[in-house]
């Protein structure tokens, strides 16, 4: 998950972003990515097998990660 101080930096690099359009975009990747990962880490599909629900979890992370990083390197 994302810490409160890397939400912070996130908020204020994209709030400082010239470019309103992209930054309302990432903005609505991350809320969408942190969203799919927060829901899996809840678990509450009870139909998932441990192993599965890792591979999903790892997945969403994966993704929150590479989003993460695109907003850094703006």
């Amino acid at each position: 998950m994302i810490d409160n101080t890397q939400l912070n930096r996130i908020l204020e690099k994209l709030e400082n972003l010239e470019d309103e359009v992209m930054a309302v975009e990432l903005l609505r990747e991350f809320n969408l990515a942190s969203s799919e990962l927060g829901k899996l880490l809840l678990n509450l599909d009870q139909n998932l097998t441990h192993d599965h629900w890792k591979n999903l979890c790892d997945k969403a992370k994966s993704r929150l990660d590479l989003i993460v990083k695109k907003i850094d390197q703006l």
